[in-house]
This record gives structure tokens, C-alpha cells and sequence, in this order.
């Protein structure tokens, strides 16, 4: 069925398959790495205008290794996963100091390197140089499910390489960039998560998952848990000219090198800073919820407003006042930036 599957699949594509994306307009590694690592666990139609911003701010591989990693983290601001961000800014420093500047053309020398994995290394080799590299990324992995019937979870590691092993079969010898953006806008566009358009597939005929009924039930869903909730109460503080106190959160961990509002594990903390701050007029502001894949985050924030005649509190590495206008110049968690722009900027 290989030769078959990748007839069929590039022959839609040919005629339905998107051909004017950003990223296959002067293409190369550089932009097709972006591109990737952006997709990863987003939406083509949420990356298309930070894919913009960052390549007109960063055009050249040499522009963002040589640039702050916090202008990194601004643009990022709002795709979430920042992990990604500072991985990418990582990546761009060795492929400047350690391959000229030029992205290795094998995928296992790119999958050593930092934030790109084997399918992501896979979809630089097919797209940027046109080579037979086999990608298994989230839609990649529901259109082979649904294909072959097969049942069990992805993530499991006899599930994955099965599928790993049906992408290898699959991938052709030729036209390689064209075939790993036709499997990817399949899933993407026709085989969805939800509600596929089954009738219009080029593999309605071979689609064991069609033919059994099964397409809603495949792929398999990961095993649910009932995810733990954290409580954050968070200070808006500002001075007299309305700068905000902002702290740099550690690389390591949620919302990594980002800045974010000072946190504490409870109300009765927070009161405590602010009596050694020597005020204790405090606003509470409604609370923000935001959900990470392992738990439920509560912010409680509170807007404390420093009188003119109040001492002046030292800054550090990590803890800074910032300006309304220099808020779009550095990193900030989604959160904290829908704080800042309701009840401060």
C-alpha cells in the first residue's frame, strides 16, 4: 500500500493541500525549524502572524542567536510552552558556533540538538532539503491510527513505534518536502480530531477505522487524571509614576526565564511582605485561572499602589520596574499580561 498511499496522498494535495503558507515561501532550514518548533502543540493559524513578527525581527539564524533571549521570550509571548522559545534560542547559539551556521542535512544529528526531537528533525530534512525522512507528529499519528485501525494509546511506546514503523513504510523516495506537508494538512484539515470529513479523503477506501466505525474512538485518549490545583497569590505593585515591581521567573519550570508578578504560597505571605514594605493597602482584583497539562493554576492578584513619599525599593538581577511601554519588549505569561493590561497598562 506504500506506493499507493503516497500517490494518492500527494495527488490531493496537489489539488487541496496548503501551498502558500509562510514558512514555504523562500524556504529553507531556518525558517522550516521556526516553523516547526512553533507547530509543535499549535494551531497553523495561531503560529502564521508570531512566524511573521519573529522573522522580521529575526531574519537570519546569526540575528537570533546574537539577540537576548528575553526579545526571544517577548515574541513568544501568548503561544505558551515556552520551553520551546528558549530551546530555540539555544538551538540558533550551537548551530552558529558549532556548524557554521549551517543545520546538519541527517536527522539524527538534528534530533541531538536542543528542542528538536525525531519527527521535528524529520519534517527539516523532507521540507528544507527535500529528502525521504518519515515525521510522526500529532496528525501524522491520528491519520495512521484511523488507517490501520489501530487501537491503544500513542503514547505508549509498543503504539508509537508501530506507528513509526507504518510512517517509514509510507514515506516515499520522492517529493519528500510535498509529502510530509500533504500527511501533515490531511490530519490537519480532513482527518481532524473532531468531526472529520470523512467524505472528502483521498483513503476513505482504505481507512480501516471508516470501515469499522471506529473513527471517533481512534486515536486512542490518554488515560485521564483528575489533575491537582495550585493556589498563587500574586502582588501588582506599582510607585507613584505607575511603574509595576516585576520578578524573572527561574529558567527551570512553568513559565521558565519569563516575568512575571511576585508570587507568594498565601494571602497571609503576601501581607507579611507588604508589612515589611511598610504598607498594608491592598486591592483585591477578580482571579484568573489558567490550566497546564499537569494542573489547575488560581492567581489571586492584589494591586497595591505605593505612595510618592515612599522609599524607594531596591531592584536586583530578577526583580525590576518596568514602564507601560516597556512591556511588549520582554517575556510575560498569559496571565500575568491579561493582569497587567486590565488593571495596569
Amino acid at each position: 500500500m506504500s506506493t499507493d498511499f503516497a500517490q494518492q496522498l500527494l495527488s490531493w494535495f496537489d489539488d487541496h493541500g496548503r501551498h502558500n503558507l509562510p514558512w514555504q515561501n523562500n524556504r529553507n532550514a531556518y525558517r522550516v525549524w521556526v516553523s516547526e518548533i512553533m507547530l509543535q502543540q499549535t494551531q497553523v493559524a495561531t503560529v502564521i502572524p508570531y512566524f511573521e513578527r519573529f522573522m522580521a525581527r529575526f531574519p537570519q539564524l546569526s540575528d537570533l542567536a546574537a539577540a537576548p533571549v528575553d526579545d526571544v521570550l517577548a515574541l513568544w509571548t501568548g503561544l505558551g510552552y515556552y520551553s520551546r522559545a528558549r530551546n530555540l534560542h539555544k538551538c540558533a547559539q550551537v548551530v552558529t558556533e558549532q556548524y557554521q551556521g549551517d543545520f546538519p542535512v541527517d536527522t539524527q544529528t538534528l534530533a541531538q540538538l536542543p528542542g528538536i526531537g525525531p519527527s521535528t528533525a524529520a519534517a527539516i530534512v523532507s521540507q528544507a532539503y527535500n529528502k525521504p525522512a518519515a515525521i510522526l507528529d500529532g496528525n501524522v499519528k491520528r491519520v495512521l491510527t484511523r488507517i490501520y485501525a489501530i487501537e491503544g494509546w500513542p503514547g505508549q511506546k509498543v503504539i508509537e513505534q508501530q506507528l513509526w514503523d507504518l510512517a517509514k513504510q509510507l514515506t516515499p523516495q520522492q517529493r519528500n518536502a510535498d509529502y510530509t506537508q500533504a500527511i501533515m494538512d490531511l490530519g490537519a484539515t480532513i482527518c481532524r480530531r473532531n468531526k472529520p470529513l470523512c467524505v472528502a479523503c483521498p483513503m476513505q477506501n482504505n481507512c480501516q477505522a471508516l470501515a469499522q466505525e471506529k473513527v471517533s474512538a481512534l486515536p486512542t485518549r490518554k488515560p485521564k487524571k483528575d489533575l491537582p490545583e495550585k493556589q498563587v497569590w500574586t502582588l501588582l505593585l506599582t510607585d507613584h509614576q505607575q511603574n509595576v515591581q516585576l520578578y524573572q521567573r527561574p529558567h527551570k519550570g512553568i513559565w521558565g526565564g519569563l516575568w512575571s508578578l511576585p508570587e507568594f504560597a498565601s494571602l497571609e505571605d503576601m501581607e507579611n511582605h507588604l508589612a515589611l514594605l511598610g504598607t498594608t493597602n491592598s486591592q483585591p482584583l477578580p482571579e484568573v485561572k489558567h490550566a497546564f497539562s499537569h494542573y489547575k493554576l488560581t492567581l489571586h492578584p492584589y494591586r497595591v499602589c505605593l505612595p510618592a513619599n515612599h522609599g524607594f525599593i531596591q531592584e536586583s538581577t530578577r526583580l525590576k520596574w518596568y514602564a507601560s511601554q516597556q512591556i511588549d519588549t520582554i517575556g510575560l505569561p498569559s496571565p500575568i499580561k491579561q493582569i497587567l493590561q486590565q488593571y495596569w497598562a
